[in-house]
């Protein structure tokens, strides 16, 4: 099984508008990250995790071929703002897309025209499925196991895949959800900055403290703004187990 992680930035994205530091100005490529989004394949089967803004972007430089399931984490626009996007998908056939209830009714309000009875030609065919936290469910071969994080005070949807855990916007998770994380391999979970603490988001000390907990053999950092420095030099200080993930980077699942 293969992780793309097709973008590592926070809502606003890195470069961000009308910023001139160090990071947005940066030369390095690692430097440069669309708003958060990852993509899981076998030979018999794609996933996406969530479809922002940049999604059409992100998607251009990969190999166009069936999208089996849409993940969505919630609801908010820099992770479900480009699900118009998924139109040129539609020539496999209809695009599943999986979200909590709440994510669903939200993404109804947000795009009613792509779940409207009479479609217009050249909408996106989506069929939504609304999910039901810590139910298994199956995409072909591959099972996934939604479970719980907060966003501040907003619930949003984490994924178990395997021996993949995906988590992005999360500040805290309640002490029972910590089952769906036993053995996990690979951790992919966010970290916006160093400092100063944010409501709604990791800082990277938390991410740290939480990798720990999990105890991942190896912990990717996602969801970061240009407050958290340089890509290499944050990488220099992490622990060689806990790195910051790159826009385009592919890592292998065991």
């Amino acid at each position: 099984m293969k992780l793309t992680f097709l973008g590592t930035g926070t809502s606003v994205g890195v470069p961000t508008i009308g910023c001139h530091c160090k990071v947005c100005t940066s030369s390095d490529p690692h430097d440069r990250r669309m708003r958060c989004s990852a993509m899981i394949e076998t030979e018999q089967t794609r996933i996406v995790i969530d479809a922002g803004p940049d999604f059409r972007m992100q998607m251009l430089p990969q190999p166009f071929r069936r999208i089996d399931a849409v993940l969505l984490t919630h609801i908010h626009y820099d992770h479900a703002g480009g699900i118009d996007d998924l139109r040129p998908f539609c020539q496999f056939g209809e695009v599943n897309v999986y979200a909590d209830r709440d994510t669903s009714r939200g993404l109804m309000h947000t795009v009613p025209y792509c779940f409207a009875e009479h479609r217009y030609p050249g909408a996106p065919a989506i069929r939504l499925h609304a999910i039901d936290h810590h139910v298994p469910m199956q995409v072909n071969e591959l099972q996934v196991v939604p479970f719980i994080v907060f966003h501040g005070r907003l619930p949003i949807t984490a994924y178990r895949i395997g021996n993949l855990a995906y988590i992005t916007d999360m500040k805290s998770i309640a002490d029972e959800e910590m089952v769906w994380l036993h053995d996990v391999d690979t951790l992919v979970v966010n970290a916006l900055r160093f400092a100063p603490e944010h409501h709604a988001h990791q800082s990277v000390d938390d991410a740290v403290a939480f990798a720990r907990k999990v105890g991942a053999r190896q912990t990717w950092l996602v969801h970061s703004c240009h407050d958290i420095g340089l890509h290499e030099e944050v990488n220099r200080l992490l622990p060689a187990d806990i790195q910051l993930a790159f826009d385009g980077q592919e890592v292998d699942i065991l």
